[in-house]
């Protein structure tokens, strides 16, 4: 069962950057796709960035250009650089495998908090 651990998270002005970070165990971390999700308050948790096994990434339509998903194999670590930042990026920032997300698992860390404000 994975298990994950989000930090980085703060406050930014806008047009600020921050750089969130994912330590994950529990499972064979090279073979997993990973993902970054957020939830605002009153919304749905949204899938915001991806990353497969082999590096190929997707990047939901409001982050794209200004948001970076990488991973460290060797740390079992997957990272977001956000860039750009905008007040409409304030949201919990969850991180978890790929196949949870589709398989709607109810696993999730407890997230790292992003405000954008000035």
């Amino acid at each position: 069962q994975v298990q994950v651990v989000e930090s980085g998270g703060g406050l930014a002005q806008p047009g600020g950057s921050l750089r969130l970070s994912c330590a994950v165990s529990g499972i064979s971390f090279s073979g997993y796709a990973m993902g970054w999700y957020r939830q605002a308050p009153g919304d749905e948790r949204e899938m915001v960035a991806s990353i497969t096994s082999s590096g190929v990434t997707v990047y939901a339509d409001s982050v794209q250009g200004r948001f970076t998903i990488s991973r460290d194999n060797g740390k079992n670590t997957v990272y977001l650089q956000m860039n750009s930042l905008k007040p409409e990026d304030t949201a919990v920032y969850y991180c978890n495998t790929v196949q949870n997300w589709a398989r709607k698992s109810n696993y999730w860390g407890q997230g790292t908090q992003v405000t954008v404000s000035s």
